[in-house]
């Protein structure tokens, strides 16, 4: 048994006596991005909080998965929607994370100002390009875009600045030219798209061909452990926010859009939220083969020396 499987092995084992206990609340993690739409429509219809019946749902919205997983280590947040990318450097960490359920794919675009001279990702070279968080699923995916165009961030020796912007305010840092670039998520890319952006990267060329986790969902493996059928039924209302998101999208836009516009003042005009709708899938289903090229693109990036056995991890 690896360490960290025997990590994971010990949580679920020796639970707390203060995780024994039936937990009063459920305390969710989540992005106000498109990319997070399950997350937005199950706190807009209260999907979860029915689902979770007398137990109090409490949501708290972070701006990238660097800092919620801050607050995951804190033991601050029991389930969270986050990006493979910081889970599994969770995962390496020793965290108790089990990973339980797909939330979408693809969604995030890699985006150039339209006063720039940036037309292709070598034209990259010597610019300023942001992502959420340094150690986020983007930014991880922006030096692997790096890396195959023979690129690198100055951290490792190259002329490319990677600098962490919170999806809501790259608007901002384009009009005040503090960033020439963006690898961002859905909406922000369609939004700056219908302000004359220029797209350099589509879901689909970012990497993958665009089947690529973009959005999971976790839980902490001693609350896991504790309440099981709380977690059941946080799942059931998760797969019933997916499939309306699916079969109900106009409802479902309408529904994101009054969460984004509570959570960062931003109202999405309806013909770009849908063009943001059609980059990015909704689903419950993890791809296993995804998430191991994930842990890899991980080490490639400097984030960890090597890729850990993820199978212990996901949920049966």
């Amino acid at each position: 048994m690896t360490r960290l499987a025997l990590t994971v092995a010990l949580a679920f084992a020796l639970p707390s006596l203060a995780s024994a206990q039936e937990a009063q609340s459920v305390r969710l993690g989540f992005f106000p991005n498109l990319t997070h739409a399950p997350a937005l429509v199950g706190l807009e219809r209260g999907t979860f909080q029915k689902a979770l019946g007398k137990v109090k749902l409490e949501p708290k919205e972070f701006v990238s998965g660097t800092t919620l997983t801050e607050a995951f280590a804190a033991g601050q947040i029991d389930i969270a929607y986050i990006g493979p990318g910081p889970a599994i450097n969770a995962i390496g960490r020793g965290m108790p994370v089990q990973i339980i359920a797909g939330a979408s794919e693809a969604g995030a675009v890699l985006v150039a100002r339209k006063d720039s001279a940036i037309k292709s990702y070598k034209d990259l070279a010597g610019k300023t390009v942001a992502v959420p968080s340094l150690g986020n699923t983007q930014d991880i995916s922006l030096r692997h875009i790096l890396n195959e165009n023979d690129l690198k961030s100055k951290a490792d020796g190259g002329n490319v600045t990677i600098t962490p912007v919170a999806p809501a305010d790259v608007m901002a840092a384009f009009a005040a030219k503090r960033v020439d670039a963006t690898l961002v998520p859905e909406p922000w890319g369609a939004v700056l798209e219908a302000q004359g952006h220029r797209i350099i990267g589509t879901e689909k060329t970012v990497w993958r061909g665009g089947n690529y986790p973009t959005t999971i969902v976790i839980v902490n493996a001693k609350f896991a452990q504790a309440n099981p059928a709380l977690v059941t039924a946080f799942l059931k209302a998760h797969t019933d926010a997916v499939a309306f998101l699916n079969k109900s999208p106009a409802a479902a836009q309408a529904a994101v859009n009054k969460q984004l516009l509570a959570l960062t003042g931003a109202k999405i005009d309806l013909r770009v939220l849908q063009r943001a709708f059609a980059r990015t899938r909704f689903t419950t289903a993890l791809d296993p083969a995804a998430l191991k090229e994930y842990a890899a693109l991980n080490v490639e990036a400097g984030y960890a020396r090597s890729a850990p056995d993820l199978t212990p991890f996901l949920r049966k």
